[in-house]
This record gives structure tokens, sequence and C-alpha cells, in this order.
């Protein structure tokens, strides 16, 4: 069993990437107290939990519901992370904290921590390895996400202030590119699907 859990929390893991989103975060909570923070945090653990097991226990059955196919979900989470990208790169940054309450929720729990590219691994490893062994590595994923944004402060710090505002802004550039390679890739996916018919 624990072979098979390294088997599924090795490839969530590069795909939560809780390293790469770690100056995204910093660059979103710049200017909170730690209270807020911490606020912050357990929200957005709270938020991607809920969710990734959502999506992963009833993800195939809404989609059929409403129609909606993996591609527009794709498009959909790209647009929101290229949004967000240049909003941060346009503004100062403070202005998002008179929306911190939220912050957590959306768009650190998903789409940053648990977006398309972990629901959609994840729905493959439930398929391969099961249910049981998929929640497992998932949890552990998020609760390692929860440990760096934890100490997302000491860890930035050796960045230092200038070069973690420069790899925030380059970070947040990055995620605004990482939206529109979704928002292609959904295209991609839309149309594979429609050529199938």
């Amino acid at each position: 069993m624990l072979n098979d859990i390294l088997l599924v929390f090795i490839p969530m893991f590069f795909t939560v990437d809780p390293i790469g989103i770690l100056p995204v975060f910093a660059s979103l909570t710049q200017g909170l107290n730690p209270q807020e923070k911490r606020a912050i945090i357990f929200q957005s653990l709270v938020t991607a939990s809920l969710v990734a097991v959502g999506f992963i226990l009833l993800g195939k059955l809404i989609f059929h519901f409403l129609g909606i196919t993996m591609g527009d979900f794709m498009v959909a989470g790209g647009v929101i992370l290229f949004c967000l990208g240049m909003v941060d790169l346009t503004t100062q940054g403070k202005t998002r904290r008179g929306v911190a309450s939220e912050l957590g929720a959306v768009p650190i729990g998903t789409p940053l921590v648990v977006g398309p590219a972990v629901l959609t691994i994840s729905l493959m490893l439930v398929s391969v390895h099961g249910l049981v062994i998929t929640l497992i590595a998932l949890f552990f994923n998020i609760a390692i996400v929860g440990i760096v944004f934890t100490f997302s402060d000491t860890l930035m710090r050796l960045l230092g202030q200038a070069g973690s505002r420069a790899l925030s802004k380059v970070m947040m550039l990055l995620l605004a590119a990482i939206g529109v390679m979704m928002v292609r890739r959904g295209i991609i996916e839309i149309m594979s699907g429609m050529h199938a018919f």
C-alpha cells in the first residue's frame, strides 16, 4: 500500500507544485498581518480539500449533468489565472487587502492549490490506484502546501525584499502565461472532442 501511495503522491506533488506557488502566495498575502495569513492558509487548505474531494467523488457526474467538458473547465480555470496574474502585475498589490477574507478560497485554495491540472490527474489516479490511495496522497500534498505557506515569510526572506518582490512579479507573469496555456489546452481538448463526432 505504501508503494501505491508513493506512486500517486509523486505525480500529484509535481502537479500541486507547493514550491512553485509559494511566491504567488507571498505576493497575494503581502502586507497582511500574521493572523490574517493564518486565516487565509486555513481557508485555502479547507477549500482545496473540499474542492478536490468533491470533484473526485462527483466530478464526472456534475460534468455530465451540466454538459461541461474537461476542456471547458480548463478554459475557465485558465481565464481566472490569467486575470489574477494581470491584476497583480498592473497594481501595487494593496487593493487585495479589502478582500483578504476571500483570498484563501479564491484564488489560493482554488485554482492555485487545487486547479484543473490537479483535479484532472486526481480523476486519472483514482481510476488506476483507487479512491482511498488517491485521497491519502492528496491530503499529504495539501498538508505540505500548508507547511510551505506557514513558513512562507522565512522562505521568502532568504530571497530578500527586492528579490521576493521581483520573483513574485515574475511568478505572476508566469501565472498569466500558465493561464493562457490552460486556455489553449482547453480549446484543443474541446476541438478534439468536436472532431470525435
